[in-house]
């Protein structure tokens, strides 16, 4: 098989110390692997006489990133409806929905994602503010973190809405002073009503297009590996579409974790663990290896769903959406078959009773090899750290969630000191845990570029005027990049095989047009990558 030599570059490949040099100036492709990684004189001799030459011209190139927290469909769908993250106040919002409706008049109803609370009037949407704007057909809004959505007069009644309805497990219709319907559904009466609904509506092509706009966004932002965290039925079968109609593979590496409903019931959950496993056993042959199972234990901060140890600012709280002793007997079962389980907790009662039920399954199921996961970790309490450390627990996390440009909403929900101890990546590091990042798309860009200016800055990639935000948990730019790339291919257990620069792994890697570790972090905002190799082919070049 031929080789390709890349030279004349400055090469980030993210080893820790033990594992070969930080830096490297040329390396040689050889197939889907890395046969040479290190100094330009032994990449040549390494490559031979008859390798191809890639010169870079100085080129910065960094392992490939693996967004190893994201949502494929959902980008994809995302992607393709009205854009709400930078409206600022009602009125944007309005003129974007009144922009898309005149975009195309025809269509039965008006979708729009990604809106944030701190744009709303007083952080409390109501169906009548969509129906000034757009009142003629149903309108779905998907909040920024995709735990709520905002609806208008028209999408109640086709969802069949009334003051009569009652919550479904887990979730929240929101109702006025009168107990109608106010146009917001909070956490899984999204998913049981909006996004059922929306299922059926949406046809395979919906489907398999998305995930089409969804692969070429990734590519071209330098990702080589995901990790789909809300994978069903129907997202497998649109993979394996597309997976046919692209000749037998996806251009990155795809892994999947089965998404499991609290359905209240016992045996229909512990049946969802089973299909899981079942389909953890096929081989790797439609495009995606299902790895695991997800659940989502409790909602967001900035809706006042996530579960925590103390009340919100207004007094309130919520319930976990996975009670521990409906979330436990799932998480051994998923465990002794040797699942990898990723558990969404965000509030610190969510993360307590998460390593409960991991604590509990490696009790009951007796020493094996294990690497569980818990997911975001925006708010937990001193010592979860350390405890995840002492059980192997990694910490999933998500830098760009905490974008200053979009924190005062949920600084305000916890209105006290919890607000300093956000989203502290640095303690899950110095406790010992694996901590790796991801960008949880589309509840937030997918760019990796601006997630690790955050990561780096704690500043915003969406308004750079603002201020860091608790700076001390900032981490340097050479750890970032470590974080998002050789720790998030640990955290799907895969670090034998991608995540670093060096020989013997995938040669997965993406060039940059400027190198912010020369000229400084703030060239994260205005780098592009110019070049995406995923097992040693070009998957994407500007």
């Amino acid at each position: 098989m031929s080789r390709t030599l890349v030279t004349n570059a400055r090469i980030f490949t993210a080893n820790l110390p033990g594992d070969g040099a930080e830096w490297a100036e040329a390396l040689v492709v050889d197939g889907e692997v890395l046969a040479y990684v290190g100094d330009a004189t032994g990449a040549a001799a390494a490559a031979g006489a008859d390798a191809e030459v890639l010169d870079l011209g100085g080129r910065l190139v960094m392992p490939g990133f693996l967004d190893v927290h994201t949502h494929l469909h959902m980008l994809g769908d995302a992607l393709g409806r009205v854009q709400l993250r930078d409206a600022g106040d009602l009125g944007e919002i309005q003129a974007r929905l009144r922009a898309g409706r005149d975009a195309d008049p025809e269509a039965p109803r008006l979708l729009g994602v990604s809106w944030l609370f701190d744009a709303v009037p007083g952080g409390a949407p109501t169906r009548q503010m969509i129906d000034e704007a757009v009142a003629d057909v149903p309108v779905y809004l998907d909040a920024n973190d995709l735990h709520s959505t905002w609806v208008n007069t028209a999408a109640l009644a086709e969802l069949g809405i009334t003051r009569d309805t009652p919550d479904p497990i887990g979730g929240r219709i929101g109702r006025d002073a009168d107990g109608e319907p106010d146009g917001m559904l909070y956490e899984t009466a999204t998913q049981f009503f909006v996004w059922r609904f929306l299922a059926e509506q949406t046809t395979d092509a919906d489907r398999d297009a998305a995930v089409e706009r969804a692969l070429d966004a990734y590519v071209a932002a330098g990702v080589t590996g995901a990790a789909d965290m809300a994978f069903g039925e129907l997202e497998l079968a649109s993979i394996e579409r597309v997976v046919a109609r692209r000749g037998g593979e996806l251009p990155f590496h795809l892994v999947a974790y089965w998404l499991i409903d609290n359905t209240g019931d016992d045996a229909q959950n512990l049946a969802q663990v089973a299909r899981a496993a079942e389909l953890a056993q096929r081989p790797d042959a439609s495009g995606v290896q299902v790895v695991g199972i997800k659940l989502i234990t409790d909602g967001v901060i900035d809706a006042c769903t996530a579960a925590m140890k103390e009340p919100y600012a207004d007094g309130s709280n919520e319930d976990p959406i996975w009670p521990y002793a409906q979330m436990a007997p799932v998480v051994a079962a998923a465990d002794a078959a040797g699942l990898q389980i990723a558990l969404h907790a965000i509030g610190d009662l969510a993360s307590e009773s998460a390593l409960d039920a991991l604590e509990h399954a490696a009790e009951v199921n007796g020493d094996r090899p294990r690497r569980h996961r818990i997911e975001h970790l925006e708010y937990a309490a001193p010592g979860t750290a350390e405890r995840m450390a002492r059980l192997g627990v990694t910490a999933s996390m998500q830098p760009v969630h905490c974008d200053p440009a979009v924190m005062d909403n949920w600084i305000a929900q916890l209105g006290d000191a919890r607000a300093d101890r956000g989203f502290a990546w640095s303690e899950y590091r110095d406790a010992g845990a694996l901590l790796a990042f991801s960008t949880d798309a589309p509840t937030a860009p997918h760019e990796a570029l601006a997630n690790l200016y955050i990561a780096a800055t704690r500043r915003s990639a969406l308004d750079p005027s603002l201020e860091a935000l608790t700076p001390q948990y900032a981490l340097p730019l050479g750890e970032a990049v470590g974080h998002a790339t050789r720790d998030a291919a640990a955290s799907i257990r895969e670090e034998h095989v991608r995540g670093r620069l060096t020989a013997g792994l995938a040669a997965d890697f993406a060039v940059l047009d400027a190198d912010p570790f020369a000229v400084g972090d703030a060239a994260l905002l205005e780098a592009r990558v110019i070049r995406t190799v995923v097992g040693g082919r070009t998957a994407f070049e500007a």
